[in-house]
């Protein structure tokens, strides 16, 4: 088998091509892709050959870890279908190409256990998966406050916004300094950080991925606040100590999503009490896909670009 896939070469090297797949073996599925997301965050980084070193890492990718789709071949004993629906965080199954993310293609082969199972209403909002359980990792787990103020008001600062909600807490504070993104709130309110005077909040979620706040984070929190790192950091994490000192000052940093996030998560959507509803701004034919990631990561107003994949050309 093969198939279409955005093919990243190497910095600011991107196309899309035609690769050969690894041959399914037992425990695995054919996914025929619908719908996969751009991330503004890591595969920016790896767009613009910023990404510090990371095992597996290398050129020339497939980019992509947010991609939905329908099970056209499924190895017995996987409990899945052809006909069934799934997202799947990304796959290691091209020749050619690293796999790290591998998301980004028309069909994916990949071990049952990695995917989960979505409701085929979904559409491209089921590729937003692995970013509400990322919200739901960083705020899920004992003696966690949920946030009283969140940074950054991209798609994971207003997932992490609606899960605050959704657990009936106070509403957050979000800041957000691009005015073109404070609109979309919904039950909490979004302001310019110049605008808020507060310095007593118990807990702050970064989702900027902006490093160079964390000494003006450190000023805003109560004694012994806590500041959580939800975003992902090209540069160097550094603070000036004495001021962390004097207010006792607690740093976590929220890694990826588990299964148990991703079950989660699930049931909160199908539940109704987590919409992934106007997250998704721009949404381009994957044969666009040199456009569609300029737009993603150049374009102020691109919250979430949605790549669209015409099955038709790669069955068989």
């Amino acid at each position: 088998m093969d198939t279409r896939a955005v093919f990243l070469n190497g910095p600011e090297d991107l196309h899309l091509d035609r690769l050969a797949l690894k041959t399914p073996g037992a425990g695995d599925l054919v996914v025929e892709i619908a719908h996969s997301g751009i991330s503004t965050g890591t595969e920016k980084l790896f767009w613009n050959g910023t990404m510090p070193p990371f095992p597996g890492m290398g050129y020339p990718l497939v980019p992509g870890y947010e991609a939905a789709g329908e099970v056209v071949e499924a190895a017995p004993g996987t409990g899945y279908r052809p006909g069934d629906h799934v997202f799947v965080p990304g796959a290691d199954c091209f020749e050619g190409a690293h796999g790290l993310f591998g998301g980004a293609a028309a069909r994916l082969v990949t071990s049952a256990d990695r995917v989960t199972r979505i409701d085929s209403q979904m559409g491209p909002e089921g590729a937003l998966l692995a970013l509400a359980a990322t919200a739901r990792h960083a705020m899920a787990g004992l003696d966690r406050a949920v946030p009283d103020l969140i940074v950054g008001h991209g798609v994971l600062g207003r997932l992490l916004a609606r899960l605050t909600v959704a657990a009936g807490a106070p509403a957050p504070m979000v800041w957000e300094t691009a005015p073109d993104r404070r609109g979309g709130a919904q039950g909490y309110a979004v302001i310019d950080p110049a605008e808020d005077a507060r310095r007593d909040y118990r807990a702050i979620y970064d989702a900027s991925g902006n490093a160079a706040i964390l000494d003006d984070l450190i000023g805003r929190i109560a004694k012994g606040g806590e500041i959580v790192l939800a975003g992902f950091y090209a540069e160097g994490v550094s603070f000036a100590y004495p001021p962390a000192f004097m207010k006792e000052a607690r740093l976590r940093i929220a890694a990826e999503w588990t299964d148990q996030d991703m079950l989660a998560t699930r049931m909160l959507i199908d539940e109704g009490h987590l919409s992934l509803s106007d997250l998704i701004t721009h949404r381009m034919p994957a044969d666009r896909a040199e456009a569609a990631y300029n737009t993603a990561f150049d374009d102020p107003s691109c919250l979430k670009m949605m790549l669209d994949w015409e099955p038709s050309n790669d069955r068989t």
